[in-house]
């Protein structure tokens, strides 16, 4: 499809704006806090909205929406509904740890209190194991903007893929965590307007208020029931732990929203609003995903059927304003992995190869360095997304799989009643949720549930396992862990 001026003028406007607020945002960026961490000033409602916004991307309208397209309201079982029972869930707990840390010992990055809690190796295990995975995320969200981009407006894949990614890089750098917050605001509003406008047309599309519950009569029985198979019970649980640890500040990018706040109790609300965004706002979000098999031929390819829907129901100069929001889901939520993963290469991984990085007075620019570096290479993962399963199996099979063992001594790691999982227990618990993973890619289980919970089930086990034979907790994990508990503000 050739768009419309208009529809190009809309898609210009949005990555001008970007570009604009990337480049005023430099100037709030004074020293690296600034830059990774917002200063410490971030309000719990940006805090929220961020939260959210950097939960998921443009992956939802491909990887997500084809199983919406071939297996119902499952989409929202194992997704959404999950995601904001476990943000709600902790709200009180992981956010207010997090302020903790970064006020008692000034930490920017999410793994920089891991040398205190374990020791340098295993802090230099996560944070290698969690940039390398993190390349393959994020590159996967590129991916996913570029197919869409190819569906509805005939957009060369790598083209969509380096428009995107470039323009990001731009703003990311420059702005920092300022940058990228405001970013994603501007994004979330954008992505609202863009999702109630499919919901409405569609909705009118189907003949009225009424096909919002009349679809589930005209669909195939299977698409209105919870669990779908292979998206069975089991899977639903697994996911439900996997989101846990993710969610919670597994996902780096997540974590420093919380690190960000000024207040624990900020921290805490900034919780409550992004789980309470995942509860209500997929429903609108997905209904268009649910519909779309009465309004598409039956052999449309399940990954390209939203974007073939937009062409169908989407009036001149709407496709603009659409296209725009699937940019936006994209961006906000690499742009935020992007800077966070800048900030552990920075603060954790640069100052152990050489002591040149423990200078402050270079730090911001090696923050800005590392952010375009880090950029470049998803972009490379992205225009070969295909070598790696294509888009949901990057997501699914490769992140989701590998998120647990990499994310478990982080997270485990501030709760007193694993005080006794010390550095074994936690490089343990890595290798051998890798292993597993490995292993699982070269056999045919034929289940999904354990494809993907494997790996993160064996590392919990050892984790928790490796941790009942250590009789004496060293003094530090014991102050650290009592500091935790100390209540602030």
């Amino acid at each position: 499809m050739q768009l419309q001026s208009i529809d190009l003028a809309v898609i210009g406007l949005f990555f001008l704006s970007m570009l604009v607020i990337g480049i005023m945002s430099y100037y709030r960026s004074k020293n690296a806090e600034d830059y990774f961490v917002a200063g410490g000033n971030l309000p719990w409602w940006l805090a929220g909205i961020s939260h959210h916004v950097s939960g998921h991307s443009g992956a939802v309208f491909v990887a997500y929406a084809a199983v919406a397209f071939t297996h119902g309201f499952t989409m929202y079982i194992w997704w959404a509904l999950p995601v904001g029972l476990v943000i709600i869930g902790a709200a009180g707990i992981f956010p207010v740890y997090w302020v903790r840390l970064r006020k008692q010992l000034q930490i920017q990055s999410p793994l920089e209190y891991l040398r205190i809690r374990y020791n340098l190796l295993t802090q230099q295990v996560v944070a290698w194991n969690g940039v390398l995975l993190k390349v393959f995320d994020v590159g996967a969200k590129w991916a996913a903007i570029g197919i869409l981009l190819k569906v509805v407006a005939g957009i060369p894949m790598e083209t969509g893929i380096l428009v995107s990614g470039v323009v990001t890089l731009v703003y990311v750098t420059f702005g920092g965590l300022w940058g990228v917050i405001v970013t994603d605001f501007i994004q979330f509003i954008v992505q609202v307007l863009g999702g109630i406008v499919m919901f409405v047309l569609v909705v009118n599309r189907l003949g009225g208020t009424d096909s919002i519950m009349g679809i589930w009569k005209q669909l195939p029985p299977q698409h209105h029931a919870f669990f779908n198979e292979p998206y069975s019970i089991g899977f639903v649980l697994v996911m439900f732990f996997l989101y846990f640890l993710s969610y919670n500040g597994g996902s780096w990018s997540l974590a420093t929203r919380y690190i960000s706040s000024p207040t624990e109790k900020e921290a805490s609300k900034a919780a409550w609003l992004s789980g309470v965004l995942y509860l209500l706002w997929p429903l609108i979000l997905f209904f268009p995903m649910w519909a779309a098999p009465l309004l598409l031929p039956a052999e449309t390819v399940p990954s390209e059927s939203y974007g073939w829907l937009m062409l169908e129901v989407l009036p001149t100069g709407m496709i603009g304003l659409v296209i725009a929001s699937l940019f936006a889901a994209t961006m906000g939520m690499t742009s935020s992995d992007v800077n966070t993963v800048a900030a552990v290469i920075t603060r954790d991984i640069l100052p152990v190869l050489s002591p040149t990085f423990n200078n402050d007075k270079y730090a911001l620019r090696t923050a800005r360095i590392t952010t375009f570096v880090f950029t470049l290479a998803t972009l490379v993962i992205a225009l070969n997304y295909q070598r790696f399963g294509g888009v949901l199996g990057l997501i699914v099979n490769w992140f989701a799989a590998l998120l647990g063992p990499t994310s478990m001594p982080l997270l485990f790691g501030l709760l007193p009643v694993f005080k006794r999982c010390g550095p074994r227990a936690a490089i343990a618990s890595i290798v051998a949720g890798l292993l597993t993973f490995i292993i699982t890619k070269n056999l045919q289980l034929g289940n999904l549930a354990l494809e993907v919970g494997l790996p993160t089930m064996v590392s919990a086990l050892v984790f928790i396992g490796a941790g009942l034979f250590t009789k004496q907790v060293p003094e530090k994990v014991e102050a650290l862990i009592l500091a935790l508990k100390e209540k602030g503000k």
